[in-house]
């Protein structure tokens, strides 16, 4: 408390400020979100060691229908009859622009194939990509229900998203001390200390992941977390171009439909629905508008649960 006490100023901004801002009794709302993210970012792990990348692509882009389903359970979000169409068209796009990555007669899998007894390592692989798809699974369902409790949290409260993140990185903390570091790499890092391994490339990964996370929460506050998974989705196509550039990979057939599925997929997502054709009589106002002294005595006027008043002949 006493260390609380004192004020530490830095601009116009005091270090009890923001202890203050950070440490709210609702604060504790984000640890089931920052604990469901790291055991998710742990099942990608496990599933990216045991299945071909192709695999992984394909079967992680379930995560985008998740997240949908949680969207309509815990939002209360309808979605249009096209809507629900254009969800399933990206995730058969994704799948076919990703078929072709990871997969093949690659020189690493023939290399793989005759250094290797070819009846041992069918066993392995066959239970390694029950792990992997078990796992890969798993964290598409956690990353939907994750995704849609924060966006929940972010649009129902009144703290920043820069307070919410500082909460979020917080109490991730705890669980990735106890999967991470206790329970995976105790001993290792007990022996070689906390930082070792780290180098440039590591470095530059956990500034990507922590900028990356920054981003998704900007988009989650200003927009929807199922528009979040399209915009993940299209950056996989976008990072297939980049490759064909930078490493010759070959454009196919299943890549130029998949994208064209994703594109339009995305279009029709993006565009609004129609208007219901009941709201014509209908226009917004606020909850507390006056509204006695703007129609006759002789109008009927009906505030619906929708926010919406209708103005209709007086019986």
């Amino acid at each position: 408390m006493a260390v609380r006490s004192q004020v530490i100023e830095t601009g116009n901004c005091k270090a009890s400020d923001l202890y203050d801002q950070v440490f709210t009794p609702d604060a504790w709302k984000l640890m089931i979100p920052a604990a469901l993210y790291t055991v998710q970012n742990n099942l990608q792990y496990i599933a990216v060691s045991t299945l071909d990348a192709a695999t992984f692509q394909v079967t992680y882009q379930l995560k985008i229908l998740t997240t949908a389903i949680c969207s309509v359970l815990m939002l209360k979000t309808i979605l249009s009859p096209i809507k629900w169409f254009s969800l399933v068209l990206l995730t058969c796009g994704v799948a076919l622009v990703q078929l072709k990555i990871g997969g093949g007669d690659s020189s690493h899998n023939k290399v793989m194939q005759t250094s290797q007894n070819l009846e041992k390592e069918s066993y392995d692989d066959g239970a390694k990509k029950i792990v992997g798809l078990c796992a890969v699974t798993v964290a598409c369902i956690i990353s939907g229900l994750a995704g849609v409790y924060f966006e929940k949290v972010l649009k129902g409260s009144q703290p920043s998203i820069w307070i919410r993140n500082l909460q979020l990185s917080f109490f991730s903390l705890f669980p990735a001390l106890i999967l991470g570091v206790w329970w995976k790499d105790g001993s290792a890092v007990w022996e070689k200390g906390f930082f070792f391994g780290y180098n440039l490339t590591v470095i530059g990964a956990i500034a990507c992941q922590a900028i990356g996370g920054i981003i998704v929460a900007l988009v989650v506050k200003y927009a929807d977390n199922i528009l979040k998974g399209f915009a993940t989705s299209i950056s996989i196509i976008l990072s297939f171009i980049a490759s064909v550039y930078l490493f010759n990979f070959p454009v196919t057939v299943t890549f130029l439909i998949g994208s064209a599925m994703v594109l339009i997929a995305t279009y029709m997502y993006s565009k609004p629905d129609k208007p219901d054709s009941q709201k014509k009589d209908y226009h917004p106002i606020e909850e507390e508008e006056d509204i006695g002294n703007d129609y006759s005595m002789n109008e009927k006027v009906d505030i619906t649960n929708n926010g919406y008043v209708k103005v209709s002949g007086k019986d």
